[in-house]
């Protein structure tokens, strides 16, 4: 049986299909598809990765702040993947087939909340806490992952919101919990 999204969903899919349609159009565009395709390659993981690898150079306290972030991010991803799959949108590309250009392959049929957003937002609150010289990088960066998601065609504007009300709430539990 299939699962069932939640209502408000079927509305806020009706109000963002247009945006998103428009949106990812832009795409047709090879230079800037290709400058969001590496954005949101750089968001599944190896940008947060190599910044969680480097504390140590970074800060003097940095084998902390390695358990901190790792901890921190398998706590997120644990919370996005159950949301998301309880949740159930289904991609705005799936939807409006057709109608919405779908930019890059997705690994699964389901968008809300944008766990590229959500980390996007938790290390960069992480990074303003702790190495705010790195913010002129991380903060362009983390836009351009979240406009990537959007554009891309794999999630509606509210699933970029949502993500990154998540990631916003990780980082501040994160610092409240460990510092």
């Amino acid at each position: 049986m299939r699962p069932r999204p939640l209502v408000v969903f079927d509305r806020l899919d009706v109000l963002e299909w247009q945006l998103c349609q428009r949106v990812t159009h832009l795409t047709l565009y090879r230079p800037w598809r290709l400058t969001l395709q590496t954005a949101s390659k750089l968001g599944d993981w190896p940008v947060w990765v190599l910044l969680i690898a480097a504390q140590p150079w970074l800060q003097p306290n940095g084998a902390w702040r390695i358990m901190q972030y790792s901890t921190i991010a398998l706590f997120a991803v644990a919370i996005y993947k159950l949301v998301k799959t309880r949740l159930c949108r289904e991609r705005p590309f799936i939807t409006y087939l057709g109608g919405v250009h779908c930019g890059e392959p997705a690994r699964d049929k389901y968008s809300f909340p944008s766990g590229h957003t959500m980390h996007a937002v938790m290390f960069s609150v992480l990074v303003a806490a702790h190495t705010p010289w790195l913010l002129p990088i991380v903060i362009p960066l983390s836009l351009l992952i979240a406009v990537s998601r959007v554009g891309l065609g794999l999630h509606y504007v509210s699933d970029v919101i949502a993500g990154a009300a998540m990631g916003y709430g990780f980082a501040l539990l994160s610092l409240y919990w460990m510092g």
